[in-house]
This record gives C-alpha cells, sequence and structure tokens, in this order.
C-alpha cells in the first residue's frame, strides 16, 4: 500500500453533488461514473460529454532554444508548428521505447506548452526540466492548470452559448488553439481530444474550473451534454483505436510497433531514441498492434493471452470492452505480423475459455469529423 496521500482535482466537489462514483487513478481520486458507463459513452457519441481531465501535466517551456529543447526529447518535428498549433508525439528513451506520449502546444514564437499523462507526470516533469537547464526556462504549472474537455457533435453548440469568442472556436482547424473568454472566463481552447468525436479541451486557471464546468452543464443540459467518467471515456478511446499509456504502449514498446509511426520524423534530425528507432525500422517488427472483435460469446480484456488457432499463446490483449456504438465486444491487443492481416481468425483466452476473434479494420467507428489525438 502507497502512503502517497490521493490528490483530488478542483472539481472534486462538483463530482460529489453529481453523484459520481470515484476511484482511485494515477495517484487521483476521479469519477469513474456518473449516470452509467453506456448512458454516458452514448451522449459523447450523440450529443456530447464533459470530462475532467485536470488531472494531466501541464508544463511550459520558453525561450529562444525551447523549441529545440523539445525537438531533441520527441519523436514527432515541432519545429513544424506555428504558434496556435499543437501536435500529438512520443517521448522515448534512448532504446526507442516510450517514456509517455505527449501533445506539444507552440504558443508564441518562444512559448511552448507540454501536456502529459498525470501517470507519467514526475518522470516527464524529470526529463524536460533536466533538457531545459542552461538552455531555456521551465516551469511545471500541472497544479494551476484545470483541464475540461467538451467533446462530441453538439460540443461547438454549446460553446456558442458560452461566449462571443465561439465564432472564432468553430474556425479552429484540428489541433489548433487559442485563447478564448469562455462563460466569462479566461482560458485556453484546443480542438483536440480523445473521444473519436470532434470537441475541444479547455485550459482553464484551477480555481475557475468548477464555475466553468457547472455553467457548462447548464448551456448544454438541453442539447443532451452530460458529464462523462472515466469509465466511458475508455470505452469511447477503444472504439477510436486510441492507445493508452500503460495498456497500448509503455516503456517496453516503441512506436512503430504500436502504429505511431506517423509521428516518428527519423529525418528531422537526433533526437533521444533515435538511433534505436532507425535499427527498429530496418530490422522490422514481428508484432503488430491490431484491433478485433469476438466472434464468439465473450469479453476481451487487459492483459489475456491472444492465442493461434491451434491454441499456441502469440500476443497480448491490451485493451478490451463492449462497444455501447457498434453493439460488439472489442478489443485492441500485439499479434504477430502474420496474424495481423484484417480478416485473420485467432482465439481470446477469456479466464480459461479459449474464444473466437477475428481481426477488424480499425477505427471501430467511422465519424465525419476532424482527426483528432490525444494523451
Amino acid at each position: 500500500m502507497s502512503d502517497t496521500p490521493v490528490r483530488r482535482t478542483s472539481l472534486h466537489a462538483e463530482h460529489v453533488r453529481l453523484g459520481a462514483r470515484m476511484v482511485p487513478f494515477a495517484g487521483w481520486e476521479m469519477p469513474i461514473q456518473y449516470s452509467g458507463i453506456v448512458d454516458e459513452h452514448n451522449a459523447c457519441r450523440n450529443a456530447a460529454g464533459l470530462f475532467d481531465v485536470s488531472h494531466m501535466g501541464e508544463l511550459e517551456l520558453s525561450g529562444p532554444l525551447a523549441g529545440d529543447v523539445i525537438n531533441e526529447r520527441i519523436t514527432n518535428d515541432a519545429s513544424k508548428l506555428q504558434p496556435g498549433q499543437a501536435l500529438y508525439t512520443c517521448c522515448c528513451q534512448e532504446s526507442g521505447t516510450v517514456l509517455d506520449d505527449l501533445i506539444i502546444y507552440r504558443a508564441g514564437a518562444e512559448a511552448w506548452m507540454v501536456v502529459c499523462n498525470a501517470s507519467n507526470r514526475d518522470k516527464i516533469v524529470g526529463v524536460f526540466e533536466a533538457a531545459s537547464k542552461g538552455r531555456c526556462e521551465f516551469r511545471d504549472r500541472s497544479d494551476a492548470t484545470a483541464l475540461i474537455a467538451l467533446q462530441g457533435p453538439k460540443a461547438f453548440d454549446i460553446l456558442d452559448r458560452a461566449g462571443a469568442d465561439a465564432a472564432k472556436l468553430r474556425e479552429l482547424r484540428p489541433f489548433g488553439f487559442r485563447d478564448a473568454v469562455v462563460c466569462n472566463l479566461q482560458t485556453t481552447v484546443a480542438r483536440t481530444g480523445y473521444t473519436g468525436e470532434d470537441g475541444v479541451e479547455i485550459f482553464v486557471g484551477w480555481d475557475d474550473a468548477p464555475a466553468l464546468w457547472s455553467q457548462l452543464l447548464a448551456l448544454g443540459a438541453d442539447l443532451g451534454l452530460k458529464p462523462v467518467g472515466l469509465g466511458a471515456r475508455d470505452t469511447l478511446r477503444m472504439e477510436a483505436k486510441l492507445p493508452l499509456y500503460g495498456q497500448e504502449i509503455d516503456d517496453t514498446i516503441h512506436p512503430l510497433e504500436a502504429g505511431l509511426g506517423w509521428v516518428v520524423k527519423l529525418d528531422k534530425g537526433e533526437f533521444v531514441g533515435r538511433s534505436a528507432l532507425v535499427a527498429a525500422k530496418e530490422k522490422g517488427s514481428p508484432r503488430k498492434l491490431v484491433g478485433f472483435e469476438m466472434t464468439g460469446r465473450g469479453i476481451a480484456r487487459h492483459g489475456y493471452e491472444l492465442l493461434d488457432t491451434s491454441g499456441n499463446v502469440v500476443g497480448l490483449c491490451t485493451s478490451g470492452s463492449p462497444s455501447p456504438t457498434t453493439g460488439k465486444n472489442i478489443g485492441i491487443g500485439y499479434l504477430p505480423v502474420e496474424l495481423a492481416g484484417i480478416g485473420t481468425p485467432f482465439l481470446v483466452n477469456c479466464r480459461g475459455k479459449h474464444i473466437e476473434a477475428v481481426v477488424a479494420k480499425t477505427p471501430f467507428i467511422t465519424k465525419k469529423r476532424p482527426s483528432s489525438t490525444s494523451v
């Protein structure tokens, strides 16, 4: 048992007032569900959902060399960003395996922000703080910054009601962001998300978050907006096949085998892990991250073994759940490349029972929306 106290976001009282079931997560007490996972999932797919993601880390780097410092620690190419643009990337160690997946925001010519996963905050703070010494200014702004995600097809209809900057927010391209007044509060709004839906993530002062949260819920109530907990956040991101650190990726997995080669820019110049990733690309990976559907009666879960049709263990399920949108039981996992083709049958060891499954096309859902990925 850890003696470290569980932390709470500034929205904790709001969650309790709404009847959320609270659980420990990455050192925080967070809502797992309010009205129910399926109800919240469907609200986000069909109307809109509001998420507290204030447990994420926000790190600021500034100065003439800040962009260089960041680019040396990530796989994607931050030098391509203009102010007001962001990108998704990985931060790797020398072995090429993933320390965390991040979103990098360029706020100005010499101003940058790194958003990292809550479970990896201390690790990523250490990485960028050390890299910044003697080269640029570094500040961990996590404790002063709350983050609220508004996701779903009616997200911008709700923002239209929330302030005079709404028209400008609709003009944001995927992974674009800007400062905006929302519900009479100073915020930064990014067209990013982790649900497979269009929408935004709103950075706001820690103490201002409760007012923003309650006002957005009131403004969107008649449009079907509901608060959404970690349970539905997980099913939503699984349907979109978005990776979760600690499951699809971790410090034993490199981004190429995780299907994240598109965020690895080997030609941008040197960065930590580049040599290992060059070697991995030349060698080729023996396994691949795939999505799959259960064709037999069973639900795949994180950690379940994946077997070939002869019953030999060949892979591992990283995530699995019933899919409220498709009505199927879906999963994500690693299989040998020779078994990774769409339509290939295999088996899942569901508590001793070998249940039939098949590699599926992903994402499991298709939406007419700007493409975005978040940590």
